[in-house]
């Protein structure tokens, strides 16, 4: 059933009468009359008797009265909310530890003032990758330290880090250990990449849960690792390490914040042009 069809009866039945309610309606009279007597064919009811001043409900007019009323109110919240569809009530955040304090802190910060009614969740330091997380729509976004390769993953704004080759100042004995935060990290793989490229092919690695502890470790000469200069200068390594700056063309390890390609969310506008760097 067409719900303008409910609409015209409504009007009518508050105006008792078919020429005040097309006036209201601003069309026809005769289209209200062809648009009444199209909705009591449809029910197989007659709704309205005619009068001297105007119509008044029959029996089953006055029945379907507050049904019609309902349909209406229903049909304007509708209205409203699709109208309203475009604005963000929610956001479920992943991101990696590296993340945490270089771009998750200054991107909860900026759009929670942009939008102080949107409600964040965050999720961190998980053992799920962030990736499969999106792909299950366990999260609406994620902080990435690589360009996903999956068809159903996008990204939505990229940010460039810029990697040091870290190693202790005075090295006795050479100690090649790959000192990450996990086998799947993107600083772990990146190592094991500029060894190849420097031609080191004998190594092990360790793994430690803490960009702080990794540090302190190369410094006492237990191995070696790569971690964006932003970590190491806030951590107050700079002057203890040795640091060797990383060329785009030889390592990139870029962090991406992504999204599913069927879960874009409605502020992504304002999230690829976002400058958190």
């Amino acid at each position: 059933m067409d719900s303008n069809l409910l609409k015209i009866f409504t009007t009518v039945a508050k105006s008792n009468s078919i020429t005040l309610g097309a006036k209201k309606l601003k069309v026809t009279q005769a289209n209200v009359t062809l648009r009444i007597k199209q909705l009591e064919k449809q029910l197989g009811l007659k709704l309205f008797h005619r009068v001297p001043k105007g119509v008044i409900l029959t029996k089953d007019g006055e029945k379907l009265i507050p049904l019609a009323n309902d349909v209406a109110k229903n049909f304007e919240k509708i209205q409203v909310q699709m109208k309203n569809i475009n604005t963000q009530d929610s956001l479920i955040v992943a991101s990696t530890y590296t993340n945490a304090s270089k771009r998750l802190i200054p991107f909860l910060k900026k759009i929670s003032s942009d939008f102080p009614n949107l409600k964040l969740e965050l999720i961190r330091k998980t053992k799920i990758p962030i990736v499969k997380l999106l792909l299950e729509y366990k999260v609406d976004i994620g902080f990435i330290n690589h360009i996903p390769t999956l068809n159903e993953i996008m990204v939505l704004n990229k940010f460039h880090n810029e990697l040091l080759f870290l190693e202790p100042k005075n090295e006795s004995i050479p100690n090649n250990t790959i000192l990450a935060y996990e086998e799947d990290c993107a600083f772990h793989n990146g190592t094991k990449e500029y060894y190849k490229h420097i031609g080191v092919t004998d190594y092990t690695t360790t793994e430690v849960e803490d960009f702080e502890v990794i540090l302190a470790c190369v410094e006492l000469g237990m191995g070696k690792s790569i971690i964006p200069r932003t970590i190491v200068e806030k951590l107050g390594y700079m002057d203890k390490l040795k640091t060797t700056t990383i060329e785009n063309h030889i390592l990139e390890i870029p962090t991406c914040l992504v999204c599913r390609k069927d879960n874009i969310p409605n502020i992504s506008d304002y999230l690829k042009n976002m400058d958190i760097d």
